[in-house]
Formats: C-alpha cells, structure tokens, sequence
C-alpha cells in the first residue's frame, strides 16, 4: 500500500481521496447549518 500523503503535498488535497474527505466534510457542515437554521427559523 503507498503512501496517501507525501512530503510535496502534506495536505492531501491534490490526491481524489482527500479531495473527497474535503467535500464530505463541507457537505455535512452545510447540511447542519440548514438543519440548525431550520430548527431556529420554526421558533
């Protein structure tokens, strides 16, 4: 198994993996903002 991260790249942003935990990572944040903005918009 190689390495995920290398020394030119130590965030892992240019691989499709971490590019991939960034997105998930921006999706969930999205969604509980809307869910919080939801639950505060019904009050």
């Amino acid at each position: 198994m190689h390495v995920l991260l290398t020394a030119g790249d130590p965030t892992g942003f240019s691989s499709p993996l971490g590019q991939a935990v960034v997105l998930l990572a921006l999706l969930t944040s999205l969604v509980l903002l809307l869910r919080w903005w939801w639950q505060q918009r019904r009050r």
